[in-house]
């Protein structure tokens, strides 16, 4: 049986708050609770209706089962923070992740993200990028929570697998002045005839005003996705799907 105190906790982890209080956030579904067994992240609980955890291999059971607990189809509605529950939540460490200005950036592209605010549009954004290989995603302090329920499951589990950090933008792109920034905006170079030249990191905007003043000064060249249409404008994500297409399909040439 699942306690009362336990169930408040995980339905808590929906706000940021309780997150960062508890550094705990949840993952659920079958096919990313899988994943999330199968990697290094901290699993703290597995909370799963008995047919699930039939599914599993006799390895991954052995692995995992000390911290599995089975509960009732209605005990699961009660922790799930999804409208259908699906089989299985597990809670999840949040991982102490600080961007190291030491470190050298060996990666040929990653993604810079600008006071990103849809949780949807994030999580999109991190399964863009483990779809093309670009490992690593840095967003400004004031984007929206890599843990927020809604971002998680637009991940697909592409969490489990891309390195995303939260920095102060112009202290990142003055610590690497040769990495090449190519700032997504309504007006600039065709991305279709852009050469990405590696190093480089792709700037993309907040879905509303784009990418702040104060940042286009580190810019090396502006670039923008040519419009043919009406549409008054991309989403996030799309936009930053098209790009980083032709940004790793030039680099791979």
């Amino acid at each position: 049986m699942v306690s009362k105190t336990k169930i408040q906790l995980i339905r808590s982890l929906t706000h940021k708050k309780f997150r960062l209080e508890h550094q705990l956030f949840v993952i659920e579904g079958t096919k990313m609770v899988v994943e999330l067994l199968e990697s290094q992240w901290q699993v703290a609980q597995v909370f799963a209706l008995p047919e699930w955890t039939e599914s599993l291999s006799a390895e991954l059971w052995h692995k995992s089962k000390d911290k599995i607990q089975l509960v009732t189809t209605k005990e699961l509605e009660a922790l799930s923070q999804l409208t259908t529950a699906n089989q299985v939540v597990a809670l999840v460490a949040i991982p102490q992740r600080n961007w190291d200005y030491t470190q050298a950036l060996s990666m040929p592209c990653c993604l810079a993200l600008d006071h990103l605010q849809d949780p949807g549009n994030l999580g999109t954004i991190v399964r863009i990028a483990d779809w093309f290989g670009i490992s690593h995603i840095f967003c400004s302090s004031d984007c929206v929570d890599l843990y927020n329920p809604k971002t998680v499951q637009a991940t697909m589990g592409s969490i489990l697998r891309t390195q995303v950090y939260y920095v102060d933008l112009p202290t990142f792109f003055e610590h690497y002045p040769h990495q090449k920034v190519y700032g997504a905006m309504m007006n600039g170079n065709s991305v279709f005839t852009t050469t990405f030249a590696p190093p480089h990191c792709i700037l993309i905007g907040n879905e509303a005003k784009g990418i702040r003043p104060q940042l286009l000064p580190y810019i090396a060249e502006h670039i923008t996705i040519p419009k043919h249409g009406k549409a008054e404008s991309l989403n996030a994500a799309i936009a930053t799907g098209i790009i980083a297409g032709i940004a790793t399909a030039t680099l791979k040439r």
